[in-house]
């Protein structure tokens, strides 16, 4: 009997944890977890309250970069010169930098000191060529912003530095010790375009070390393989810390075929501890792990319930709604799913070829924390199964005949 009550205790503590949202507290002063492909937020604390985001800045510079390259403004062996304000960076000790002694650089080369080593003069190398002027630049990332939605952020530079490290260049009409402020929420939205658009900049933010002219680079990202507190899910993004922003980390992990965005923002205790930013993260993607899963709840041909819609003058009176697709969606573990059809129109007109888009099926998610999505529930276009051809034409007469007569008469 002792033997089957110690094998059950071992078995209990081998069992996944399941934590529930109210009982798990992310380490940190704003935090966020996002399903990038669905866009749904699985977890936040305090994501909509602005804070400085220091040198995550760094991962919308760089959009900035791959989207003029793919513009055909820039290419990747594109010379940058190194202008006196970034150069004379480069000697100051409060800002992460590598020695830029050539003046001139290639595109890739800048990218990757500004993605691995965090060096500020290299963000604003890329922001002066590209825009002409820092400032501009700033206008630019400002307006991208806008372009997706994100109304509330205040951008100042392109590196994430306090203004008081910069002298005399900093954005007209800023204050001396201004720094860019977003909230986690907004960060977020920022990692999902850079996985939808350019997912190659995840691959140069998975690099642990680089050379930089002679120079080796190492990544600032101690959950990379090889690092301090290594995680083999994890493959970006970036970290950030300056004294207004304390130590923060924005993360890219994949957790039970799920592709996942964590945001942490001035992690707790991170004064005594250099790990806390990877420790809230590490305990967040553990809690998503345990809690979410990922789930083909229609697949493509298929339909729900009875979804039907009418048909005018059809040899058929109705016709079925199929998927024109799989729906995939992010639900909690085990979680029934429903899902709704919604017709774009009441009625169709005979004749009716197969495939004719008659709505969506949509996900009617009840498990839903903040927003819910970085966007719409989760859908998929429905369409009609088979073709309906029109009836004989005294049918049809006939039956407009009977439809008149009943109205007007």
């Amino acid at each position: 009997m002792k033997k089957i009550i110690v094998f059950l205790s071992l078995l209990i503590s081998f069992l996944p944890s399941f934590v529930t949202a109210d009982e798990f507290k992310a380490k940190a002063e704003h935090a966020i977890a996002v399903e990038a492909h669905t866009g749904k937020i699985l977890y936040e604390k305090d994501a909509t309250t602005p804070d400085a985001i220091a040198s995550i800045t760094k991962i919308l510079t760089v959009y900035m970069v791959y989207q003029e390259i793919d513009k055909g403004n820039l290419t990747w062996d594109t010379e940058v010169e190194i202008s006196d304000y970034p150069y004379q960076l480069t000697v100051n000790p409060e800002a992460s930098n590598v020695p830029m002694e050539a003046r001139k650089y290639k595109v890739k080369d800048l990218v990757n000191a500004t993605m691995i080593a965090s060096a500020n003069s290299a963000a604003i190398a890329l922001a002066e060529h590209i825009a002409g002027s820092e400032p501009k630049f700033v206008d630019m990332m400002s307006q991208q912003l806008k372009d997706w939605g994100i109304r509330d952020a205040q951008l100042v530079n392109a590196s994430g530095l306090n203004n008081q490290i910069l002298g005399d260049h900093i954005y007209p009409g800023s204050k001396k010790t201004d720094e860019n402020m977003m909230i986690a929420k907004d960060v977020a939205i920022i990692a999902r375009h850079i996985i939808k658009d350019y997912p190659n900049l995840i691959k140069v933010s998975q690099q642990i070390n680089a050379d930089f002219d002679g120079n080796l680079m190492t990544t600032y990202n101690y959950m990379l393989e090889g690092m301090p507190y290594y995680r083999a899910s994890v493959d970006g993004l970036k970290t950030g810390t300056t004294k207004k922003s304390g130590a923060s980390f924005v993360a890219t992990s994949t957790e039970n075929g799920m592709r996942i965005i964590t945001v942490v923002l001035n992690a707790d205790n991170a004064d005594k501890d250099e790990f806390a930013r990877f420790k809230a993260t590490n305990e967040i993607l553990d809690y998503i792990r345990a809690n979410f899963e990922k789930k083909t709840i229609l697949k493509k041909g298929q339909t729900v319930y009875s979804s039907k819609v009418s048909v005018r003058d059809g040899k058929k009176k109705t016709v079925e709604a199929t998927a024109a697709r799989d729906l995939t969606v992010i639900r909690p573990i085990n979680q029934k799913s429903k899902i709704v059809f919604q017709a774009n129109q009441k009625e169709l007109a005979a004749p009716v070829k197969s495939k004719t888009k008659v709505g969506h099926f949509v996900f009617q998610d009840k498990h839903l924390v903040g927003d819910g999505y970085l966007g719409d529930l989760p859908k998929v276009t429905a369409q009609t199964k088979s073709p309906v051809e029109r009836s004989f034409f005294l049918r049809v007469w006939w039956s407009h005949f009977v439809t008149y007569v009943n109205e007007r008469l």
